[in-house]
Formats: structure tokens, C-alpha cells, sequence
């Protein structure tokens, strides 16, 4: 059994693979200043409670946007699991060419989806990914990485938000009762939610425009996703395991 991680700023998902089927995953809130016993506890705490036996898994990849955790969590899987990770990191086989100026520059979580979204839904195609930054990451029809953009996610702004004025309160980012609000907190979580649809769906058109065809498959994917995706007009696909079908389908690449 294959154990995939992907730690992201706000939230790091954990799933188990037999085979190409995912049986379990878990999505938990990202902790810096956990150790590696702590992290390697939790995780086996996760496995009692589905019925998983640890010694199962053989093999664990890791995609990390959170650099300070890498050592953490390679200790994790050796003292706990007994297994040396594989990083996605630049040497690392993808099977994907990176046309990025610098391709070290590009988060594993891109690459990771990039690679996930080309096999399972073809090219050229965009990836939206809804994290603590919103990611638009665009593969060719050959498959190649050709660039992004990156935004503040919904949730950096309705915190900025809070943070920065002195009477306008925390709020949950959610689907509002109607676009008018009739009280603060109704007024901000319309103006996140249908603010942010309306940029995805603006940033969308200019790049379908740039790539000059509406043959396009656009996939959203990451923890809003599900929220914000079937609201815009462009999004077709919402496929919320898409990072961890990447570290699979990485994985693979890696142990033919």
C-alpha cells in the first residue's frame, strides 16, 4: 500500500492507495511546530481508528510547499513507518516538461496536480487550485507545464480583512443567502464569494484566451474547490483527490 502526503500551507491531506484505488484519505490542519513524533502519533492514530495496519504500506511520497516540515516528516516515515519517502522535488521523474523560466521555482503541489490533471483529463487543460493561494496552472496538449498564475486564496482575504479594519469581523467564507447583503457579516461573505467567482472566471477567460482555443478542460481541485467551482462558468470538473492521484501517478514514475 502506497501512503501519499500533501502539505500545504493551511491544510496537509494524507491518503492510502492499494493499488491505483484510493481507500482513505484524511485532511488535517498544517502545524509547523509539530515534531516528528507528533506527526508520525497522529498518523498512526489515523490508521487504528480506519482499521489500517501501518506495517501495510511499503512506500510513501511526499509534496511539501512547507520546506521547514521536510526533515520533520522524513523522520516521521522512518521511525513510524520504517520507509525512506520519496520528495517531489527537481530531479524527481514526472514525466512532464516544466517551461517555467526557472522550473525549481514551481511549487510540488503544481507539478503534482499538473501531471494528475494531463492523465486523467487530457490537454491543453487548466488547473484551479482553491488553497491558501488560489493556483491557475495551464498544461499543453503535449503535456508540457507552461506557466500559472497565482492569487491570495479567499481565505487570505477575509483575514486581511479582519486584520486590517477595525470593526469588520472574522467571517467563514460560504455561500451567501443572496448577492445583496442586509448586515456586515452577510455584505463581506457576498462580497468574497461572488468577488472571487468573478476573478477565477475573469482570469479564466484571459488565459483561454492567450491559449487561443475553447478546447479546454478546466479542473478545480483543493480544499474550496467544491464551494467555489460549480458557481463559475468555466470550471468543468471539480476533483478534490486530484494532488494525491498525482503523487501516485509520481510514484509510479519513480519505481518502474
Amino acid at each position: 500500500m502506497l501512503l501519499v502526503i500533501d502539505i500545504g500551507n493551511t491544510n496537509t491531506v494524507l491518503g492510502v492507495y492499494e493499488g491505483e484505488t484510493l481507500q482513505y484519505n484524511w485532511r488535517l490542519e498544517t502545524k509547523t511546530q509539530q515534531s516528528a513524533d507528533e506527526y508520525g502519533i497522529l498518523a498512526r492514530n489515523l490508521f487504528t481508528l480506519s482499521g489500517l495496519d501501518p506495517t501495510k504500506i511499503s512506500d510513501i511520497v511526499i509534496a511539501s510547499v512547507v520546506p521547514t516540515l521536510n526533515s520533520i516528516l522524513q523522520k516521521m516515515a522512518v521511525k513510524y513507518f520504517k520507509i525512506d519517502p520519496l520528495f517531489v522535488e527537481p530531479g524527481v521523474k514526472t514525466g512532464m516538461s516544466v517551461l517555467y523560466d526557472n522550473p525549481s521555482d514551481v511549487g510540488a503541489d503544481r507539478i503534482v496536480n499538473a501531471v494528475a490533471a494531463f492523465d486523467k483529463y487530457g490537454g491543453p487543460c487548466i488547473v484551479v487550485d482553491f488553497g491558501t493561494a488560489t493556483t491557475f496552472d495551464v498544461i499543453s496538449k503535449n503535456g508540457e507545464y507552461l506557466g500559472g498564475i497565482i492569487c491570495p486564496g479567499p481565505t487570505i482575504s477575509a483575514e486581511a480583512l479582519f486584520l486590517s479594519t477595525a470593526r469588520l469581523p472574522r467571517v467563514e467564507v460560504k455561500v451567501p443567502l443572496k448577492v445583496i447583503g442586509t448586515s456586515t457579516v452577510a455584505s463581506i461573505q457576498s462580497g468574497l464569494y461572488y468577488g472571487y467567482v468573478g476573478l477565477v472566471d475573469g482570469v479564466l477567460e484571459k488565459m483561454i484566451e492567450d491559449l487561443g482555443t475553447s478546447e479546454i478542460v478546466v479542473v478545480a481541485t483543493g480544499g474550496q474547490a467544491a464551494l467555489l467551482g460549480p458557481a463559475t462558468k468555466h470550471i468543468q470538473q471539480v476533483d478534490s483527490h486530484l494532488t494525491l492521484e498525482g503523487l501516485r501517478l509520481i510514484h509510479k514514475k519513480n519505481h518502474l
